[in-house]
């Protein structure tokens, strides 16, 4: 952890005794901030995120999302440079220093393409998708779950490989739930922390007694896949109109015909789309369908596009 921090200029930083120097705000969400920093002892590019914590909770969090990068040494995952906490009077700014691609996020390409009237290939989603995967398998190999997967969540290295990232909702894989209080604390919790278009429908109305697991993941999946294929989200229309995202997903996903798409493909992302999460796959069985389906050599971490 980073313990020595300060504003030493204007618009430069040090971390862990090194420099940056701030070019430009990359965006915000609600409590936090990311921009893009230079380190001024190796010229390379860094994408810096302040999250604002009123709370001593805010901070445990920050911390945490911190803690669940460093879990991690994988192609597939974005990994921490550095973290630190800053004071500014009563609050703090919890810093996390991230690499930074320039191609932006699977949903940046998505629109990009859909701008020129055009889709990935079936060949680029393939290859896409076995990244995501072997990213998930890491997760939850070690038994935690992603729980916010999305187009805008996963970022495009420099050979265009798939890199997850916002590992803030991460939580543990498999969840007991035993009584009326536990589900309802977790469905307020996946409310706030799930997007609600890809949020799993298990977690929209979780149960009494049930069993939540790592598969929520592959039904967020499914709506990557989806939005790879047809430009946008399954739900998204659904939650742009007004309309019931929680009463949609509990009904089996049609999925459109198109010449682009093969059927095996479709398979694949029908079996991701089962509302009875019992009856999803797990990741590592998704990674042998795909690995059988690349269109060159699997193995690779890298994708192409």
């Amino acid at each position: 952890m980073g313990h020595a921090l300060c504003v030493c200029s204007r618009g430069t930083v040090i971390i862990d005794n090194k420099r940056y120097l701030f070019i430009q705000k990359l965006g915000e969400g609600g409590f936090s901030y990311v921009d893009l920093v230079e380190g001024l002892h190796d010229g390379h590019f860094y994408a810096l995120k302040r999250i604002l914590c009123h709370e001593q909770q805010d901070r445990e969090e920050a911390q945490r999302e911190a803690d669940m990068h460093r879990l991690f040494h994988h192609p597939n995952i974005l990994r921490l440079v550095a973290y630190c906490l800053r004071e500014r009077g009563t609050k703090h700014e919890a810093w996390l220093l991230l690499p930074f691609f320039k191609r932006g996020t699977l949903w940046n390409e998505i629109e990009r393409l859909k701008d020129k009237g055009n889709f990935l290939t079936e060949d680029q989603i393939l290859q896409l998708l076995l990244g995501i995967c072997r990213g998930l398998e890491a997760i939850h190999a070690k038994g935690y779950a992603h729980r916010d997967l999305k187009p805008t969540n996963i970022l495009l290295g420099d050979e265009g490989q798939p890199i997850l990232m916002d590992l803030g909702s991460m939580n543990q894989a498999c969840i007991h739930v035993e009584g009326s209080r536990q589900a309802l604390t977790l469905q307020d919790w996946a409310a706030q922390r799930c997007t609600i278009s890809y949020r799993a429908p298990e977690l929209f109305s979780v149960q009494s007694h049930c069993v939540i697991d790592e598969r929520t993941d592959v039904w967020s999946l499914g709506c990557v896949l989806y939005a790879m294929m047809f430009g946008e989200g399954p739900y998204d229309m659904v939650f742009q109109k007004g309309d019931s995202v929680a009463l949609a997903v509990q009904n089996q996903l049609s999925i459109p015909e198109s010449p682009r798409h093969s059927s095996a493909v479709r398979q694949l992302l029908a079996s991701m789309m089962t509302v009875d999460p019992q009856q999803r796959p797990h990741i590592p069985l998704l990674i042998t369908q795909l690995e059988a389906l690349q269109p060159s050599a699997s193995g690779q971490h890298t994708t192409q596009i």
